[in-house]
């Protein structure tokens, strides 16, 4: 049984990455019809909602893109930036998504900023209380690690729904200001669709991990 929950928190997100990666590689080569730069459809979307004051950036690194609710700023990477391509304009919407559930409050967006700094300090010391139980053999102690591991995973819960939505956004922005044409769109879906995927795959891998722990600490105990 062990081995098994190991295989599986092993290979599906190594699966999930491989996927996204596959559909990147894709639609990172297929240029779109409208010849817009991710930075323009980004900066097109923005100026639409009255983001004027997001500004847009070039980072380095490949999937790196991201938005900076802090300083109100979408980070793409220069192939999203600079990209005339399906991926692009995809990767690029969907950061202005979050922009967007910023300036609209969007209430997962919210709840997961503001559990943030706990999960960060919480996730940083969880794996050094649970190796200290199982040393000791202090279940408690060890079921406390646990505890502050699941607040990782329900911070990876949160997420999905805002990632989901993002991507909603995305696909509705992009089609109804005729950003991308319909053949397009169906690559933009895939595209979106991959990128969920690994959110679901991590979400998935982070619970058969808690539940491997816990499987452990009963069985010491």
């Amino acid at each position: 049984m062990d081995l098994i929950l190991i295989l599986i928190i092993i290979f599906l997100p190594l699966i999930a990455s491989f996927y996204i990666k596959i559909n990147y590689n894709k639609y990172i080569k297929v240029k779109t019809s409208n010849n817009l730069t991710g930075f323009e459809v980004a900066r097109k979307i923005l100026d639409k909602h009255n983001l004027k004051d997001v500004h847009i950036v070039k980072t380095n690194g490949t999937m790196s893109d991201h938005y900076d609710s802090s300083r109100k700023v979408v980070r793409l990477s220069s192939d999203v930036f600079d990209g005339t391509t399906i991926a692009a304009n995809a990767i690029a919407a969907h950061e202005v998504g979050h922009a967007i559930q910023d300036k609209e409050g969007y209430f997962f967006l919210k709840l997961r900023g503001f559990i943030f700094p706990v999960v960060k300090i919480a996730s940083s010391i969880a794996y050094y209380i649970i190796f200290i139980g199982f040393l000791l053999e202090l279940m408690d102690l060890a079921r406390l690690g646990i505890l502050l591991v699941s607040l990782g995973l329900l911070f990876q819960i949160i997420t999905l729904p805002v990632e989901f939505n993002a991507s909603k956004r995305a696909k509705q922005e992009l089609e109804n200001n005729n950003l991308l044409n319909q053949d397009e769109i169906r690559g933009t879906k895939k595209m979106l669709l991959s990128a969920a995927f690994t959110y679901v795959a991590g979400v998935l891998a982070s619970a058969l991990q808690l539940l491997r722990l816990i499987l452990i600490t009963n069985n010491r105990d």
